[in-house]
């Protein structure tokens, strides 16, 4: 176990704002990442062919840097621009059916589909489970003959639902198993070789920008996987080999070209803080965080979509509809930075995550639960279209004032008496009003049986 000085280096390392918590969107570069660049930038505008070389190794490096945190040989990791980039390259190269979820995240069920348009020898099987959440049971009931590959997210973008990847290995059995890891990368701990084919990124969790990503090819892959959009770096010999040479050994078969040096120096970076550390011990941490987010949402009762026993830095909140708009906002204004997708908003945190990003959320939950609407129950049937709620901000009415619209002392009460339990209080920051249009027995509508309530 590392160090918890090296840990808390690690921490003090975060000099984003306290209320970032969009880690599964972008991770803001680490100071260490932005060091390195800057340098080997420098390197590369001398013009020196030791600059330049010195720079090019940083490829190399970060191959095996990948390689030793996911626990596997130097020669299965291949760098790529992207994380679609390395499923591009292992969907194109498939035969037969792969099973994709049906609300995975667009590289996991695009990359299938335009594979099977392009070549003709690949079918997709999509599932949907319930909430999108997938489970070793759910891929074994698509499971039939035909099928060669499944490919799913390790951490769903959507939910933070985790995978159990042990599971899974053990249902597909000898078919391949294609993993997007870029949510999980860096701050979850499993057995990576359990996977075929793992492809990732550095942009998020690992805090390395862009261009950062990296695809894992094991033997097994190789055999059953054609290098079919193989390019420059992915063949033997050199730009002056005539015809079509073979392709590379290894996963440099699935390169279209050279890899960015200076991306790659980026990930090298980001990798080897990761590895300073230990990845069990930072996806502890992040876990940790995570649950704090729930405790959060459970004291201020916002429904969580997220598996609370399976799950890493991702808390999706599902809030009813109606109060969606107003969590954003207290959000937004509390100085919280998350992603709001419809009616869900997802909270993604990271070992940095400490007390004043807590507290933030906290107050944003506190001041959205202030504001929520709540039902009036007037032992009658009210229909959706007969509530109105109107929103009035600091307007207090003392105990001891009339009501806003109440008869004056000289003018006589209302003939019709609210209902009991419904006088009118002065104990909330909100107004609600429920307007119930009464029908009578024959079914005319009776105005002056108007019920209403009102809240300040």
């Amino acid at each position: 176990m590392a160090d918890v000085n090296d840990l808390d280096a690690l921490i003090d390392s975060f000099d984003v704002e306290p209320g970032y918590l969009d880690w599964a969107r972008f991770g803001p570069l680490s100071p260490a990442v932005r060091a390195e660049m800057s340098a080997d930038a420098e390197l590369l505008g001398t013009g020196r062919t030791s600059g330049i070389d010195l720079v090019g190794a940083r490829s190399a490096e970060a191959r095996d840097l990948v390689a030793g945190l996911l626990g596997v040989p130097g020669d299965e990791i291949v760098l790529q621009p992207s994380t679609t980039h390395g499923l591009l390259q292992a969907m194109f190269g498939l035969e037969g059916t792969v099973v994709v979820p049906a609300q995975d995240f667009p590289a996991v069920r695009v990359t299938a589909a335009r594979a099977a348009a392009a070549r003709g020898l690949l079918s997709v099987r999509e599932i949907d489970p319930p909430d999108g959440i997938v489970t070793p049971d759910a891929i074994a009931a698509a499971l039939t003959d035909d099928v060669t590959a499944i490919a799913l997210s390790l951490v769903d973008y959507r939910t933070g639902a985790m995978v159990d990847l042990a599971a899974v290995r053990d249902v597909v059995g000898d078919r391949l198993l294609v993993v997007d890891a870029i949510q999980a990368f860096g701050v979850v701990d499993v057995d990576w070789s359990l996977a075929d084919v793992i492809t990732g990124n550095g942009y998020k969790w690992l805090r390395a920008g862009r261009g950062t990503g990296f695809a894992r090819f094991s033997p097994r892959a190789r055999e059953r996987i054609a290098p079919v959009l193989s390019g420059i770096s992915g063949m033997l010999g050199d730009a002056s080999s005539l015809g079509v040479p073979p392709v590379r050994d290894g996963a440099a078969a699935y390169s279209v070209a050279p890899s960015d040096p200076l991306a790659a120096s980026r990930l090298a970076t980001a990798v080897r803080d990761i590895k300073e550390i230990g990845q069990a011990r930072i996806a502890d941490v992040v876990r940790s965080r995570a649950q704090e987010v729930m405790h959060l949402a459970d004291r201020y009762e916002v429904p969580i979509l997220t598996p609370r026993d399976a799950h890493a830095g991702i808390v999706t909140l599902l809030p009813v509809p109606a109060d969606a708009s107003a969590l954003a906002a207290a959000l937004a204004n509390h100085g919280v930075t998350a992603t709001a997708r419809g009616a869900s908003i997802r909270i993604s945190v990271h070992v940095d995550t400490g007390t004043d990003g807590l507290l933030l959320l906290g107050d944003a939950l506190a001041d959205a639960a202030s504001r929520r609407v709540s039902a009036v129950d007037f032992g009658s049937e009210i229909s959706a279209p007969d509530v109105i709620t109107i929103e009035v901000l600091d307007a207090p009415v003392a105990r001891d004032e009339p009501l806003p619209n109440a008869p004056a002392p000289d003018e006589p009460a209302p003939d019709e008496p609210l209902p009991d339990g419904a006088e009118a209080h002065v104990d909330t920051d909100e107004v609600v009003i429920a307007t119930l249009d009464g029908d009578d027995d024959d079914g005319d509508e009776d105005d002056s049986a108007a019920e209403r309530r009102t809240e300040i």
